[in-house]
């Protein structure tokens, strides 16, 4: 296991128990215990957990991971939707793309798509965004135009949030939004862990025709602290085939489609 990987699943531990033992850990990863010391002195040193005598505990940024853990969780799950979410957009749309690995993952495959490839100085296709890292990555584009909400930047996801931020939106539409979420259930709607993303999240979705989900079956079924949307807002999933089928076909039920790659 990748060292970038071994602190993903430290923190995934501690988010479900809420303390762990180095020995334990140790073992269940079958590395040395002095490997996983270090490791947890790391998270500690960057105020993701609280060491103790023999382990660590959580604090709350344990259950929300700044995006460069997020990025080694479910890579080939999230490059699959990725691909499949992006084949929504049309050349010539707005598109829409909140912060998150998985709509990182949609931003890339649409810069991919040589038929969204704008003539002259029109666009293939513009996309507006609040995520600083979508933008930097989507500037270099030529076929690309790019919109950033503006806002204040949170270090944990790169989204920008605030007053600024819903500005700029309330005076834009968009055609297609991928929305990606860290709790998506049929009955309860999508949710973010921070409200202030919610918030931002919740308004993008308003201004959008039409609203695709992006969302790895882990996210399924589950909850978080802040809602974005209700599940009746949303009109398709792009989940992976490791989804629970009893999820998928409670979300089919709610009027969303549903597709499994």
């Amino acid at each position: 296991m990748a060292r970038h990987e071994r602190l993903s699943t430290l923190l995934d531990m501690l988010g479900q128990r809420e303390k762990i033992d180095v020995e334990d850990v140790a073992a269940e990863l079958d590395v040395s215990a002095a490997t996983i010391r270090r490791d947890l002195d790391h998270l500690a040193e960057q105020q993701l957990l609280t060491r103790t005598r023999g382990g660590a505990v959580a604090n709350d940024l344990a259950y929300d991971l700044p995006l460069r853990y997020k990025t080694a969780r479910h890579v080939p799950e999230k490059q699959r939707i990725s691909t499949a979410a992006a084949a929504f957009a049309a050349k010539g749309m707005v598109v829409g793309l909140n912060g998150g690995t998985t709509t990182a993952g949609v931003a890339r495959a649409l810069a991919m798509r040589p038929d969204l490839s704008g003539r002259g100085d029109a666009p293939g296709l513009t996309v507006v965004t609040n995520a600083l890292n979508i933008a930097h990555e989507l500037a270099v584009r030529p076929n690309v135009k790019i919109v950033v909400t503006g806002g204040v930047a949170r270090p944990q996801s790169f989204e920008l949030s605030g007053p600024l931020a819903t500005r700029v939106l309330s005076e834009l539409t968009i055609d297609l939004l991928f929305l990606g979420v860290d709790a998506f259930d049929p009955d309860a709607g999508a949710f973010a862990h921070h409200e202030g993303e919610a918030s931002i999240n919740r308004l993008m979705v308003e201004r959008a025709e039409r609203v695709v989900a992006v969302a790895d079956g882990s996210k399924l079924g589950r909850r978080a602290f802040a809602r974005i949307c209700e599940t009746t807002q949303v009109h398709a999933l792009v989940t992976d085939t490791d989804a629970d089928p009893d999820a998928l076909r409670a979300f089919e039920a709610a009027g969303v489609a549903v597709q499994a790659v």
